[in-house]
């Protein structure tokens, strides 16, 4: 039989044409290449080394800071005064201010216990505690699970209040607020706050009251986060590395120099007279949380920051509740700068140097640049490069810098230093969803102010994996695990990395390729604790 070619099949015609129109695209990508793209990359690879600078300068100065305050600075025990709260023979517990413990919560079956149970073993008088429950579940039979927990403890002899609204304005914000204007808790001076997940030691109180009793112009107390399920999967292990880094030396540095860090929404102990004067709780943003402390730091009160005054709490576990975690701790800072900037600047009560600090290191750098930059420059500048060869990312800014950012990022758990190459590429598919959520926030856009609770598991995947019922194969929803986003840029990079790899020079393809497998394993939901259906 003769052999039939690919001519013979196809038309001599649709070849020309074809032809023709490959020839039209190239040439109209020869004459928008030079003047147009290749300028604007230019400007974008420079924008993009311009914030990795400011990135660096940042993480050094951040360095250099925590280094000097672990050796010469005074403990903050020794900085403010500090005296442990006694009882006396004859006033009894006067010398123990009234405390209410607020604990928010939202459809919280699998954790609700842990956190009801912590804060009422809490080590303070019963006659100067009061504990609220903030339940705003909207599902009837874990609202009766909550109030059945609170009544059991009340049986006890402790004073617990569960507590509940008829809708969810402004969510925890609306909540906390609230909460202090029941009438059963206007002679409390101080508030703690403990989300649904998180386990103060019985100490807890008595270790962080007394800087707020002792010192009058201390606002907060804000304790650190202890990780019980750091170690359930990769991801947990991520996110441990990341918040780490912020606890160890962003909150520590920020306590140090200049008493101001942003709350962090739970284990902290606030003045509520200082919450008040500050202008109560704010549901425009949502990091409530943040909010309130930088208004409270514009009106002159100071913030201390323990960093061994720990409380155990949970990651989220499941990829979708990390990200929509994410969405809102990235959205909400940019739209709080958008609102407050200017409120900031013409502000007379604090220094220049501290409002210098607020705007450029904490919000501009930390909150917005630290995101844009990770995405733009690794995941679409640099390939964009590869493929446009007439522009060039000098080795100092791709490979330099990034590698001392990194190493500095590390210092916050050296017990992860060898997943620190895993963390690199899992926070580059990170920024993706945390520039948009900071884009979204900048521009005040539609899903601004979406507050979606993080999902938490507790024991459940213990007690399924404990069950020999739980020994079958569970099914999934296709739906539920692929992301589209994700595997587009996985897409996008394992085209720029075939190519780097047929024509380029720099080897670049070896880190794309990785960067692919990794976009493309979180497309596929592959990541964090796969829970079923």
């Amino acid at each position: 039989m003769a052999e039939i070619s690919g001519k013979t099949l196809m038309p001599e015609t649709f070849q020309g044409t074809r032809l023709d129109i490959a020839g039209q695209i190239g040439l109209v990508w020869e004459l928008v290449k030079a003047p147009l793209i290749v300028p604007l990359l230019r400007v974008a690879v420079f924008i993009c080394l311009t914030m990795s600078l400011m990135l660096f300068v940042e993480r050094l100065y951040m360095g250099i800071v925590i280094i000097l305050v672990k050796l010469f600075w005074k403990k903050p025990d020794k900085r403010y005064k500090w005296e442990p709260l006694m009882e006396d023979e004859e006033s009894g517990n006067s010398n123990f201010p009234h405390v209410v413990v607020q604990i928010p919560m939202f459809n919280e079956k699998e954790v609700y216990k842990l956190s009801i149970g912590a804060a009422c073993g809490l080590s303070w008088p019963a006659d100067r505690l009061v504990i609220q429950v903030l339940d705003d579940s909207t599902d009837p039979a874990i609202k009766n699970l909550v109030e059945m927990e609170c009544l059991r403890w009340a049986a006890k002899g402790l004073n617990i209040r569960y507590q509940i609204r008829e809708n969810r304005v402004g969510y925890k914000a609306g909540a906390l607020r609230e909460g202090l204007k029941r009438s059963y808790v206007k002679h409390c001076e101080f508030v703690a706050i403990f989300d649904a997940d998180f386990q103060p030691e019985p100490d807890y109180l008595k270790r962080a009251i007394p800087f707020l009793v002792h010192n009058p112009d201390i606002a907060l107390v804000q304790g650190r986060w202890r990780f019980v399920n750091a170690d359930e999967c990769l991801m947990t292990r991520m996110q441990e590395m990341s918040l780490d880094y912020h606890f160890t030396v962003e909150q520590e540095v920020g306590s140090a120099t200049h008493a101001f860090f942003g709350f962090n929404g739970t284990a902290g102990v606030w003045r509520i007279a200082a919450i008040n004067e500050a202008g109560g709780w704010k549901d425009r943003t949502t990091v409530e949380d943040m909010d309130l402390a930088v208004r409270a730091s514009l009106r002159g009160w100071k913030f201390v920051y323990l960093g061994d005054l720990q409380v155990k709490s949970e990651l989220p576990s499941t990829f979708k509740a990390f990200r929509f975690q994410q969405h809102r701790w990235s959205c909400g800072p940019a739209n709080l700068f958008r609102k407050m900037v200017m409120e900031i600047i013409r502000n007379k009560k604090v220094k220049f140097w501290k409002k210098v600090y607020v705007i450029y290191s904490f919000f501009l750098v930390r909150k917005i640049v630290a995101h844009m930059v990770t995405f733009f420059l690794y995941c679409v500048v640099l390939p964009l490069t590869i493929l446009i060869p007439e522009v060039e990312i000098p080795i100092w800014g791709i490979v330099y810098i990034p590698s001392i950012i990194t190493t500095l990022n590390a210092v916050g758990t050296p017990r992860s230093i060898h997943l620190l190459f895993y963390w690199i590429l899992f926070e580059n598919v990170m920024s993706f969803h945390r520039t948009k959520a900071t884009i979204i926030g900048l521009l005040e856009a539609g899903r601004a102010n979406e507050w979606v609770v993080t999902e938490k598991l507790g024991d459940t995947l213990k007690n399924k994996n404990n069950n020999k019922a739980g020994a079958k194969k569970f099914r999934f929803k296709i739906g539920d695990r692929i992301n589209t986003m994700e595997l587009g840029f996985a897409a996008f990079l394992f085209f720029c990395a075939c190519y780097d790899f047929l024509y380029g020079k720099y080897y670049f393809y070896v880190y794309l390729f990785l960067q692919t497998i990794t976009y493309f394993i979180v497309g596929i939901g592959y990541v964090g604790t796969i829970v079923p259906s």
